[in-house]
């Protein structure tokens, strides 16, 4: 199976996850990430899931899943270890349009979850098509262990620029160039040092601008 891979928007849209144990939780921590709203249905909790629902971060209903229990969400996870109520998921997300996944069963996913890497508003995503998912978490560990958080603040400082940047160099080809200027440079390999104020000082050498400029820019 080949995918279509993209990143969706989550923020304030419904996600529901049908189950309560270990697994169930690793996939309400990937939403709340998101920013996604989470209902779990489910007669018990993990202690991570309980103590979300303590804290008001997700909610809980605390009973088995009913048909009918997919309205108004915009994707859902299956994490029981019910294949017949993880048919009747899988069938009522169709009935309705809705994303669904259906943990170890790919054949009832109409997306994955991939293992991911987070720095900031950077997000590596890693699939194996549900073939070796193991893989795709050594494969994360990797990145974690070569991909620094020094990334994370390079878009921050990337993020201030582009506006200042477009006004300033209107001709896209020539701001494409400044921009693989910066990838290119040192400026990665400063903030990894933790010397950013020679970041920027590069940064400005090759944009021409300083960051304090675009403080005061709408």
């Amino acid at each position: 199976m080949h995918c279509y891979p993209v990143c969706l928007n989550l923020q304030g849209r419904r996600g529901t996850v049908i189950g309560g144990g270990l697994v169930a939780e690793g996939k309400v921590g990937a939403l709340l990430a998101a920013g996604a709203q989470v209902a779990v249905i489910s007669p018990g909790l993990s202690n991570g899931l309980r103590q979300l629902t303590d804290q008001g971060r997700i909610s809980h209903v605390a009973r088995l899943y009913r048909p009918g229990d997919l309205a108004g969400s915009f994707l859902t996870i299956s994490a029981t270890d019910d294949r017949a109520v993880n048919e009747q998921v899988w069938q009522e997300a169709n009935e309705r349009g809705i994303l669904i996944n259906v943990v170890d069963a790919p054949s009832r996913c109409t997306f994955t979850m991939p293992a991911v890497v987070r720095r900031g508003d950077l997000t590596l995503a890693i699939a194996t098509g549900g073939k070796a998912p193991a893989l795709a978490v050594r494969l994360r560990e990797q990145l974690q262990r070569l991909i620094g958080h020094e990334y994370g603040r390079f878009l921050e400082l990337a993020g201030a620029l582009r506006l200042p940047l477009a006004r300033r160099h209107p001709d896209l080809e020539q701001r494409r160039a400044l921009w693989y200027r910066l990838v290119d440079s040192d400026v990665l390999e400063l903030l990894r040092r933790g010397d950013e104020p020679a970041a920027r000082r590069r940064i400005a050498e090759i944009t021409g601008l300083t960051l304090e400029d675009t403080e005061h820019v709408d």
